[in-house]
């Protein structure tokens, strides 16, 4: 897997603008008493969670046979001030997710360009090229559920000129309204457009999310690997050819039982997240 974080070496499409909007992310280039209250509460807490989760997936690895080396350990730090960010940087983890494209921009000029930034979050049209031209150093995006988000990410990375942008495609494997991805039955299709017809998108693997309770994970999380099975018969690809995005803080052990090589870990290293009420328009 390329540059997947070693545990042996080191918790959705935004809603629509009505209901969580971009304007109610905070700025985090400001230094509000709030913010550097909680980074100073935080103080060195955050790499040692680090430390704590990377250590769990190096066991949870080694439980099924796995090498840990093969599965990356994105850090979901949506909400959080750049200062947390650095601390985990400093720690030696390079592999970064947000989910507003608003609080990516402004927090990617703030950090060291080596970070490998994902986009795991609901990704509106109208925010793919400024997602695109404001983070030079985007790794990926997790979330592309229908063929016009792909088309969109694919004629903006070809008219900026970078290489080609990897992308995971999100399936709703639950079958929750709320939910955001494709659904099972139409993965394959749109897998084949992403590969067939989007010459600056490269097709890495498959997302989803699991439900809040996780009362249905394990079904969940069978579903995705039954939709890699399709997608690689139909590609005519190997299984370690399509990646498996699945598994949050308070499940990632278990998608790694299931097959997992990227989970996305927020609150367990970053602490709780406490969520602005919304501002009106």
């Amino acid at each position: 897997m390329e540059s997947a974080e070693s545990a042996s070496a080191i918790a959705e499409r935004e809603k629509q603008d009505n209901q969580n909007p971009i304007s109610s992310v905070p700025k985090l280039t400001e230094s509000g008493s709030s913010e550097m209250a909680a980074a100073s509460a935080m103080d060195g807490v955050a790499a040692a969670a680090l430390k704590s989760v990377l250590q769990r997936v190096q066991q949870t690895a080694e439980r099924c046979g796995r090498g840990s080396d093969r599965i990356r350990v994105v850090a979901v730090s949506k909400m959080k001030p750049v200062s947390l960010l650095r601390q985990v940087y400093d720690a030696g983890h390079r592999c970064f997710g947000e989910n507003y494209v608003q609080e990516l921009v402004e927090k990617a000029p703030q950090l060291p360009e080596d970070i490998e930034w994902r986009f795991i979050g609901n990704l509106q049209s109208n925010k793919v090229k400024p997602l695109l031209t404001g983070v030079p150093n985007l790794a990926m995006v997790e979330t592309v559920d229908d063929e016009k988000i792909a088309n969109l990410l694919d004629r903006v990375a070809g008219n900026i000129g970078r290489k080609p942008l990897k992308v995971f495609v999100q399936v709703n494997t639950s079958g929750e309204a709320s939910k955001y991805g494709v659904e099972p039955a139409g993965c394959v299709e749109l897998v084949k457009h992403v590969t067939l017809r989007c010459p600056n998108l490269e097709f890495c693997g498959l997302m989803t999310i699991g439900m809040a309770d996780y009362t249905s994970t394990p079904e969940n999380f069978k579903n995705l690997a039954d939709c890699r099975t399709e997608v690689c018969k139909a590609l005519g690809i190997t299984e370690e050819q399509c990646e498996l995005s699945m598994g949050m803080s308070g499940d990632f052990e278990l998608a790694i039982e299931m097959g997992s090589t990227n989970v996305r870990i927020g609150s367990t290293i970053f602490g709780a997240r406490e969520y602005p009420k919304r501002q009106s328009n």
